[in-house]
C-alpha cells in the first residue's frame, strides 16, 4: 500500500457522532482503499442565489428573526417612552398635534424599519459574529452613530423642526436596549451551546495531525463558541495518524467537499500549514463557491489577541502582523492609576466588613486576623501578600502531614476538604472575602486589581515560560479566576496567565472585573 494522497484514502468504520467530542475513544489504524472523487471545477462563477441557500447549520436563521423583532421593538420602546416622557407636542415633531398620523407611523414603524436597515448594512445580522466576541456590539454602535446622522441629515434637509433633546434621547435608549437584547440572547445562545450542544457551526480541520489537535483543543475549550469539529483530513498520509487515538474520525486523500457533504458539517479549518502548496488554499475557496460551506484558516499563532494581529495585504499576499505585547506606556500609567484609586476608595468603604471579619476570625480560632506570606512579584521582587487568615494557627505545622493529599498540580497546595481551615475561614474562602486585604497591596503597588495569580517565594526560580507572567504585576483577580480557579490544571492556569501577559488592556481588565463579580457569587472553584 502506498502514501499516496490522490490514490488512498483512509477514515473510520464509524459513523460519525457528537459523542466523540468529548472523549479521545477511536484509534486510527483502519483503512480502505477507494478510487479519488473527481475534483470539482474550480473558478466557475455560480448565482449569488445558489451560494445562499445553505443545507446545514440554519440556527441563525430563527435566531436573526428573534434579534430583528427585539430590535424592532426596542426602537419603537424607545420612542414611546421618548413621547410619553415629554410633552407630546415637542416629542419630535412639533407639528404632531396637526397630523398625529404621519408623527406616530414615523416613531413607531418608519424609525424602527430605519434601525433594521442600517442594522443589516452594517452586518450586525451576519451569522459570523452571532455569539462570540465584541465584533457584533462594535457593528451595532456603529449602526446607531449612522442612525443619528442619518435622522439629522434628514431633519436639515427637509427643514423639520424637531426637538432635539427628545429625539436624542429616543435614539440613544434604543441603542441601550438594542445592546442589552444582544446581551440576553447571547446568554441564551451560550446556555444552548454548552448544555445541549445545539445552535454550533460543524467543522472538518484540514492540516497535519499535530495541527489539526492544536486546533481541536484550542476550539473545544470554549463551547461557547459554537464550534464542533467533527472530522480531521489529515494532508500528511495516513500513516501519521495510524495507531493514534483522536477525539473525531480521521480521514486522508478525500476529496475535501464530499467529506463535508458527507459528516453534515458546514465550516472548513485550514490548519497550520496545511495549504503550503501555492494557490492551494485559493483553489479551496473556488471549489467551495455556492456550497454554502464556510472556509476559516487557523494560523499558527496560539493565545495572540486580535488586537495585535492586523492584516497587511502586499501584492495580493496578507501578510499577519503580530504587535508587541503592552507592557509599558500611557495604557499601563491608565492601569497602575486605576488600580490605586480604586484600593484607596475600596479600602475605606471595606471598613465595616474588615471589621465584622476580624471579629468573626477571632472568635473562630484566636491568633491574628491577618495572614501574610511572601509572594513573588513583578520583575521577581519578592512581597508579602496580606489575606485575612483561613487556618487554624498551627496550619504550617500540618502540613507536612498532608502533603501526600494534594489536589491539584504545580507549585500550590490545594484541598477541597481541608482539614487546617476552620468554619468560618472556609466561607470567607468560598466567598473569596479573604482577599480583600490584598487592596492594601494594590494600594502599595505590589499587585494589580487584575492580573496573574501571585505565587509562593518558596518554591525557587521560576524557569521557562513561567518567568514571562512576572512581567507584570499580580493581580486579584485575573484570567485565571474567571475560567476555573482552583479547579484548573497547573498548565492550564500558566497557559491562562501567560495569554493576560500577552494580551491585556484596559477593556479586558473591565471584562475579568465584571466576570469575577459572577465568579464569587456562583463560588466556582473556591475552596
Amino acid at each position: 500500500m502506498r502514501e499516496d494522497m490522490s490514490e488512498v484514502t483512509t477514515s473510520l468504520q464509524r459513523p460519525v457522532t457528537n459523542e466523540g467530542r468529548s472523549r479521545l475513544v477511536r484509534h486510527v489504524d483502519s483503512f480502505e482503499i477507494q478510487p479519488p472523487n473527481p475534483p470539482s471545477p474550480n473558478g466557475v462563477p455560480r448565482s449569488a442565489w445558489a451560494r445562499a441557500r445553505r443545507r446545514v447549520s440554519r440556527w441563525h436563521r430563527p435566531y436573526t428573526a428573534i434579534l430583528l423583532l427585539l430590535d424592532f421593538a426596542a426602537a419603537a420602546f424607545a420612542s414611546y417612552t421618548a413621547i410619553r416622557t415629554f410633552d407630546q407636542a415637542t416629542a419630535g415633531f412639533h407639528q404632531a398635534q396637526n397630523d398625529p398620523t404621519w408623527f406616530y407611523t414615523v416613531a413607531f414603524l418608519l424609525l424602527p424599519l430605519g434601525w433594521l436597515v442600517i442594522l443589516w448594512f452594517n452586518g450586525a445580522y451576519d451569522r459570523r459574529c452571532l455569539g462570540l466576541g465584541p465584533d457584533e456590539f462594535k457593528r451595532v454602535i456603529r449602526a446607531g452613530v449612522t442612525v443619528c446622522a442619518a435622522v439629522s441629515f434628514l431633519a436639515f434637509a427637509t427643514k423639520t423642526d424637531l426637538s432635539r433633546f427628545t429625539v436624542g434621547t429616543a435614539l440613544l435608549l434604543a441603542l441601550l436596549l438594542i445592546l442589552l437584547g444582544r446581551i440576553l440572547t447571547r446568554f441564551v445562545l451560550h446556555t444552548v451551546r454548552r448544555n445541549i450542544q445545539q445552535a454550533a457551526h460543524r467543522m472538518v480541520l484540514v492540516g497535519t495531525l499535530p495541527e489539526c489537535l492544536e486546533v481541536y483543543t484550542a476550539v473545544t475549550r470554549t463551547p461557547a463558541a459554537g464550534l464542533v469539529p467533527v472530522a480531521i483530513h489529515i494532508t500528511d498520509g495516513y500513516a501519521a495518524a495510524k495507531g493514534v487515538q483522536t477525539p473525531v474520525p480521521v480521514y486522508a486523500g478525500r476529496d475535501v467537499l464530499a467529506l463535508v457533504r458527507e459528516v453534515g458539517a458546514d465550516t472548513i479549518a485550514v490548519c497550520g500549514s496545511a495549504s503550503a502548496e501555492p494557490g492551494e488554499l485559493r483553489r479551496l475557496a473556488w471549489q467551495l463557491e455556492g456550497s454554502g460551506v464556510d472556509l476559516v484558516v487557523a494560523p499558527q499563532l496560539t493565545d495572540i489577541a486580535g488586537p495585535r494581529v492586523h492584516i497587511r495585504p502586499i501584492e495580493g499576499l496578507p501578510l499577519l502582523h503580530v504587535e508587541e505585547p503592552t507592557l509599558s506606556g500611557p495604557a499601563l500609567l491608565a492601569k497602575n492609576m486605576m488600580d490605586r484609586v480604586a484600593a484607596g476608595l475600596g479600602l475605606l468603604a471595606l471598613i465595616p466588613v474588615f471589621v465584622a471579619i476580624a471579629i468573626a476570625i477571632r472568635i473562630s480560632d484566636p491568633g491574628p486576623v491577618f495572614f501574610r506570606q511572601p509572594r513573588v512579584g513583578h520583575e521577581g521582587r519578592t512581597f508579602r501578600v496580606w489575606k485575612f487568615r483561613t487556618m487554624y494557627v498551627d496550619a504550617e505545622d500540618r502540613l507536612a502531614s498532608l502533603v501526600d493529599q494534594n489536589e491539584t498540580d504545580g507549585m500550590l497546595f490545594k484541598m477541597k476538604q481541608d482539614p487546617r481551615v476552620f468554619p468560618v475561614g472556609r466561607f470567607l474562602r468560598a466567598s473569596s472575602l479573604d482577599e480583600l486585604p490584598q487592596l492594601i497591596n494594590v494600594l502599595k503597588g505590589e499587585m494589580s486589581l487584575v492580573g496573574p495569580r501571585p505565587l509562593p517565594a518558596d518554591d525557587g526560580d521560576f524557569l521557562g515560560d513561567v518567568r514571562r507572567r512576572l512581567l507584570v504585576r499580580p493581580g486579584m483577580t485575573g484570567l485565571w479566576q474567571v475560567s476555573g480557579r482552583s479547579d484548573l490544571s497547573w498548565d492550564e492556569a500558566v497557559r491562562l496567565d501567560l495569554y493576560y501577559v500577552d494580551n491585556w488592556s484596559l477593556a479586558y481588565d473591565l471584562s475579568i472585573l465584571w466576570r469575577t463579580v459572577g465568579v464569587v457569587v456562583a463560588r466556582k472553584g473556591a475552596y
